[in-house]
């Protein structure tokens, strides 16, 4: 049975004091309450090793926005697997639409990021996902295979045993819209296939596939019910505990 995960993407907000008191709430909120799913919080850099801290002892895990692909040197700004993994994180973000339509991150560095954590012992979370002009073109199966296949063909069976994928539409970042259940999950299905292809179909089976995309507690109970969401990526409703536990446990 492949895991489920519900992870909050900060982004760029919340110092590390306004961090930490959204972390203990979230503790907070899970106390005494058994998700079916893993917790993980994503806060900016300056904020991690506080968050870390903050939920010491509690059942939820955290995780980096980004990294580097080298272990060390002169990379000015730039953070290693090995400065993410020595803070106690399980798990980093590559690939998101920030990151390559406002950064303007390719293929071939995102296929040394995610190599990067792999090798530092890390578990990426590698996001995929079409713009709106992609998809209104009928362009959006071809753009998210192509990102997939770009970036781990030529992982093994046990790396991509360790990858997350989260397919984040572009067009429904934090724009207040969100893809309809059955167009998300005809996404996922369409990753999940390609990843047989690529790795075989008990590699894929086990796999989990997030939905990133103005998830809210409103919606989340109908997503996460689609055969092939695992879970969500969350950006702006994972600033607020009440409205990140709605969907950690949606109604």
């Amino acid at each position: 049975m492949r895991r489920t995960i519900t992870a909050g993407n900060w982004k760029m907000n919340m110092d590390h004091v306004e961090g930490v008191s959204l972390a203990k709430d979230i503790v907070a909120g899970l106390e005494g309450r058994d998700p079916a799913c893993e917790v993980v919080l994503i806060p900016p850099f300056t904020t991690l090793p506080a968050v870390v801290e903050a939920v010491d002892g509690s059942r939820i895990e955290t995780g980096a926005q980004d990294l580097w692909y080298e272990e060390k040197g002169a990379f000015t700004g730039e953070i290693s697997a090995g400065m993410i993994l020595g803070l106690g994180c399980r798990y980093v973000l590559v690939g998101h639409s920030e990151r390559r339509h406002v950064i303007g991150e390719g293929a071939d560095i995102l296929a040394k990021k995610l190599r990067a954590a792999l090798s530092g012992d890390l578990f990426p979370i590698y996001c995929v996902g079409e713009t709106l002009d992609e998809r209104e073109n009928g362009m959006a199966t071809t753009v998210v295979t192509e990102q997939i296949r770009q970036i781990l063909e030529g992982l093994s069976g046990d790396e991509m045993g360790r990858t997350v994928i989260a397919y984040e539409p572009v067009w429904a970042i934090g724009t207040g819209k969100t893809a309809t259940p059955d167009d998300a999950g005809t996404m996922h299905a369409v990753i999940r296939s390609v990843l047989a292809e690529i790795f075989g179909a008990p590699v894929a089976g086990e796999t989990p596939i997030l939905y990133g995309g103005s998830v809210k507690p409103g919606n989340a109970a109908e997503l996460l019910a689609m055969e092939d969401i695992d879970g969500a990526l969350v950006g702006g409703a994972s600033l607020d505990a009440k409205s990140f536990l709605g969907i950690v446990f949606p109604a």
